[in-house]
């Protein structure tokens, strides 16, 4: 039987609480979970409306942070600005042959592709 979603991807975060600030405050996810786990918070997050959650996982201290996550966003410039007055650093926005991008890291080191939904 094929695939027929992804449900969940695991991000790797040192503090689940700092992830959780990041995550809700800074790029306006909300919580899908957050329910008790024998190795901390099964913690799950998503843009509202979003099928595939983002685990926001403490238990694994050796996985090394992932990158090239794309994610969309309506308005890049905004996204721009609320990284900024955050204190996030990013690349772009910038026109590529494929559309506009701008490129941040979580506070953990997991990348982010972000292109004009």
């Amino acid at each position: 039987m094929p695939i027929s979603s992804i449900l969940t991807v695991t991000v790797p975060v040192a503090d689940q609480e700092r992830a959780l600030g990041f995550y809700t405050g800074v790029l306006g996810f909300e919580v899908r979970t957050d329910d008790p786990f024998p190795m901390g918070r099964w913690l799950t997050v998503a843009p509202k409306g979003a099928g595939t959650t983002l685990l926001l996982a403490s238990w694994f201290p050796g996985m090394a942070p992932i990158g090239g996550l794309v994610v969309g966003a309506p308005d890049l410039d905004a996204l721009a600005a609320r990284l900024l007055e955050n204190e996030i650093a990013f690349e772009g926005p910038s026109d590529q042959a494929w559309g506009r991008q701008l490129l941040f890291h979580d506070p953990f080191g997991n990348g982010f592709v972000a292109g004009q939904a």
